[in-house]
């Protein structure tokens, strides 16, 4: 940019706003800069008619593509990487300003828990702890291990066996994202494409993408009288502090016990409430569907439970997930996202869940991942209605 020309930096200046506009388009922000973005649109649909969604995909755009990507360096056909038992592979580590936006991977290993051995990570900014950290099956929502194909907004499995996730994860000012291999097996031949979009910098007002793991195995039975209005033993997807939104959760869950385990009802608490903000129904009612999901897999693109195997006897098997993308639940100092495992907490199966939200940093810290071998789906033993459990296997 030439420091005598007016027009060069007018030009620089437009470009600049241009790219930012792009940026906050991209993210769906009512910023500044996604506001300069819709300022043209707002001309043109007052012109035309036309409603600006009608526009939306021709719209040009000022960003760049960009993609990390385990491709051969030697320009042959040897397209993955290994990674070693106590491992780390770097899969993304950039600096500037920018937001991923796709993540896939597929996966060629012997290790049957591979789902459950291998963490994926991601740091934003140059946290000093993760934003994510989840088994990386529990964070594409095949939480008990296994492979299925399912398609939702966020999250999709697709022939054969390859992740996607397509939730933006910007940042201002560097990335970094690893796979540590924490079974005992190599993984011979990992697969990655992490796409993503730089930017002269980000718009105001955007959040962190955090993801986070739990697991309760099993949960812990509790005597009452069938009433719960506290929450206080409900199994928790998330406990957050500072400012953000909630947009999600998937859910796998292993019965210990026959019978329907879905009678729980979500309970949300904003800002410390003392009593739930929000206060559901039950389970199957939580993940948009109904009457014990008619004991059939289903998947849409907001809810589903697309993986439900012998249900509602011991050793029954469920895969599920809701994204709040139609309302985020929003929080301006904590979240505290809940859900009853049976009526008042009757019941004892077992719960593992990934819950997903954007907040302000720096995050609470996050619960330490379980060891390894816990992280293994089985079945227990559970007995009486304090839920004293003993492996059977």
């Amino acid at each position: 940019m030439s420091s005598n020309s007016g027009n060069g930096i007018g030009t620089s200046r437009r470009r600049m706003l241009g790219t930012m506009a792009s940026a906050g388009a991209l993210l769906g922000l009512g910023s500044a800069a996604g506001h300069a973005a819709t300022v043209g649109a707002g001309a043109a649909e007052a012109t035309s008619g036309a409603p600006e969604n009608l526009f939306a995909l021709a719209r040009l755009r000022s960003y760049k593509n960009l993609r990390s990507s385990s491709w051969d360096r030697s320009g042959g056909n040897a397209d993955w990487v290994v990674v070693e038992p106590g491992k780390t592979a770097t899969l993304l580590d950039v600096e500037g300003a920018g937001v991923v936006t796709h993540i896939w991977f597929t996966i060629s290993s012997q290790d049957p828990m591979h789902l459950k051995n291998l963490v994926l990570r991601a740091w934003w900014d140059g946290e000093a702890s993760p934003s994510i950290e989840v088994p990386i099956g529990d964070f594409f929502g095949l939480g008990l291990g296994e492979y299925f194909v399912y398609q939702s907004a966020l999250l999709a499995v697709a022939p054969i066996k390859a992740l996607n996730a397509y939730f933006q994860m910007p940042f201002a000012t560097a990335a970094r994202i690893t796979l540590e291999n924490q079974g005992a097996a190599p993984v011979r031949s990992l697969y990655f494409a992490i796409d993503y979009v730089a930017l002269p910098a980000l718009p105001e007002g955007l959040g962190r993408f955090h993801a986070q793991f739990r697991q309760a195995t099993p949960c812990r039975a509790v005597v009452s009288d069938g009433k719960n209005l506290s929450g206080k033993e409900n199994y928790v997807f998330l406990e957050a502090a500072g400012k953000g939104h909630f947009v999600g959760v998937t859910q796998a869950v292993l019965q210990n016990e026959n019978g329907w385990f879905g009678e729980g009802d979500d309970m949300i608490f904003v800002d410390g409430d003392p009593l739930p903000t929000i206060n559901g129904t039950g389970t199957e009612d939580y993940y948009n569907g109904a009457w014990d999901f008619g004991l059939q897999a289903f998947a849409n693109q907001h809810q589903g439970a697309p993986y439900v195997v012998d249900p509602e006897r011991i050793g029954g098997r469920y895969c599920l997930y809701r994204w709040h993308i139609e309302s985020p639940i929003v929080f301006e100092k904590s979240i505290k996202v809940t859900i009853e495992h049976g009526t008042a907490n009757d019941r004892s199966d077992n719960f593992y869940s990934t819950a997903y939200w954007y907040q302000t940093e720096p995050h609470a810290p996050f619960p330490a991942l379980p060891a390894v071998a816990d992280r293994v789906p089985r079945v227990f033993g559970v007995g009486g209605a304090k839920g004293v459990a003993t492996p059977t296997g």
